[in-house]
């Protein structure tokens, strides 16, 4: 195992890359007794980085994106922008649409390589390209952008002061034909040093590129392991060790590249040595259409799966323990009445450091869900796990792919943007006790007035329903949950496009949004140092 070492500044981008900058407390003056600490603040974040990967290499693709952070930041002065990446090749192939598959022989660590110039042969600045793709003018209103092109970049941002809190990005990508035909979603990503994507695979009828988005000035390291249902996976002709990444730059690598067989269920780890990276993986079915993968939440002995489709054909469940003790779970489907146990599925048992793979087949049945996992005794020190479900809708040859990761809970308040006027549908889970909830429609992007709605979710249910639309439009809007009381509460939103009978869609989780970030407080008597010295 490779190890990771992280300087205190390193350590420090990296919480930055998770809860964005919040501005420190200055110690209050003479505590008593020396020193003391205050309960931890939350305060709004500062500034918050996004990263968006490379939508797609096909000539037959239309991209939308849609940016937008709620009101309530602190601050008048502020910006939020996103500027292309550079993509750096790595002798594999750059989308399932193009030939070949083998890695450089010169490039056998997978290393990148950077020209220095940005794709219209300019150098690079310190920003990708130096001009911003897309660029919020006001928190509170959306702002869109589309584009067909296929060489269309991967895009790298900043969000400071009142744009900030909740900044969030939705990229949606329709493709007519052709490997990954159908819907592809996914909300820009917040860089950090470490990812899970369980649900991956190697097999000969998927094409998974796992994408690596540099935001920083500074190259960073990344390594790729791969494990299978008995562990470890030998390396294939990438290798996967050391990847370089270069500032302002993306690299996609071909996951097949990283085994030296095809396998059908892996679950992926994406480690950096040094730096930051995003990291996303798009996975390509030539029958099956395709999606995103987004990074599973950290591994954790109870997880939720929100917002199984209700007519969801297929969900295939991949768990696996990273530790070294198996992990028995409870396998739970969190409906509308309640916590049902899907028939001959009631409990997995996961081998350490192996991935377990289960098909769930329908077992929705006409009502959305969302699947729980708990420890079958229920211990505090039960192992550790990661989960993702690959879900399918339709029949034949007019099935649909979308990816349902194991995801954070909503703290205080969750924004997915990009939503339609139809189309769209927002699954809210309370598997413990319920929560009452406020869900609020942003203005949309042609115009219109904000519409909020208080809804409640009982206890071990899952609520589905059509979010609330903003008056007077009919352009995309983004829409902000918020936690108002109630025990823990997960999130995530569908959008759906049929295509000629494709029942085309797209699954995005919606974890906290990262509005806030808790600072601790302290107290110093500085006059007993003085008195000292």
């Amino acid at each position: 195992m490779n190890r990771t070492v992280l300087s205190f500044g390193a350590v420090a981008v990296a919480l930055a890359a998770v809860t964005g900058v919040a501005a420190l407390s200055a110690p209050d003056e003479a505590a008593q007794g020396g020193e003391s600490a205050k309960p931890a603040a939350h305060k709004p974040v500062e500034r918050s980085t996004l990263v968006c990967p490379r939508p797609s290499a096909s000539d037959v693709a239309e991209t939308s994106y849609e940016a937008f952070t709620p009101k309530g930041g602190t601050g008048k002065k502020g910006s939020a922008a996103l500027y292309p990446a550079e993509l750096v090749e790595t002798g594999t192939p750059q989308s399932p649409d193009d030939e070949g598959g083998e890695k450089d022989k010169n490039d056998k660590e997978g290393k990148g390589e950077k020209d220095g110039k940005d794709d219209k042969g300019g150098e690079k600045g310190d920003k990708g390209s130096g001009k911003p793709f897309l660029r919020l003018s006001s928190p509170g209103t959306p702002v869109t952008a589309d584009t067909q092109d296929p060489k269309a970049p991967a895009l790298t941002g900043t969000a400071d002061g009142p744009f900030a809190p909740g900044w969030t990005v939705q990229q949606t990508t329709s493709i007519g034909a052709g490997a990954g035909r159908g819907l592809q979603g996914t909300s820009c990503t917040a860089p950090d040093t470490s990812f899970w994507f369980p649900g991956a695979s190697t097999a000969e009828d998927r094409q998974d590129y796992v994408h690596l988005t540099n935001p920083d000035s500074t190259s960073a390291v990344v390594d790729l392991d791969v494990y299978g249902k008995k562990g470890k996976e030998k390396a294939g002709a990438g290798a996967g060790e050391a990847i370089t990444v270069p500032p302002h730059s993306t690299v996609p690598v071909l996951l097949s590249t990283l085994t030296a067989e095809p396998v059908t269920n892996v679950t992926l780890r994406v480690t950096a040595r040094s730096g930051r990276v995003g990291a996303q993986v798009q996975a390509s079915d030539r029958e099956l259409g395709g999606d995103w993968l987004p990074p599973a939440t950290a591994p954790s002995p109870r997880l939720v799966l929100p917002g199984i489709p209700e007519d969801a054909s297929s969900v295939r469940l991949s768990v696996f323990a990273p530790g070294d003790e198996d992990a028995d779970l409870k396998v739970k489907l969190a409906g509308r009445n309640g916590l049902i146990s899907p028939a001959g599925h009631e409990s997995l048992h996961v081998k350490a450091g192996m991935v377990t793979t289960v098909d769930l087949k329908d077992l929705t049945k006409g009502e959305a869900g969302s699947l729980v996992l708990s420890p079958a005794e229920g211990g505090a020190d039960a192992p550790d796990v990661v989960a993702a479900a690959r879900v399918l809708r339709g029949k034949g040859d007019k099935q649909e792919t979308a990816f349902i990761p194991a995801t954070a809970p909503v703290h205080k308040r969750a924004t997915a943007a990009g939503n339609t006027a139809t189309g769209s549908t927002l699954a809210l889970t309370a598997p413990e006790t319920g929560a009452k909830v406020r869900v609020t429609a942003s203005p949309g992007s042609d115009g219109g007035s904000p519409k909020s709605t208080t809804v409640t979710v009982k206890a071990h249910t899952t609520k589905a329903f059509t979010p609330p639309r903003p008056t007077g439009s009919k352009g995309t809007y983004a829409v902000t949950v918020e936690r108002l009381s109630g025990g823990p509460l997960y999130a995530s939103r569908t959008l759906e496009d049929e295509q000629s009978g494709l029942p085309a869609f797209t699954v995005q989780t919606l974890p906290d949004d990262r509005s806030t970030v808790a600072v601790p407080g302290s107290e110093q008597d500085l006059s007993v140092l003085n008195d000292e010295n």
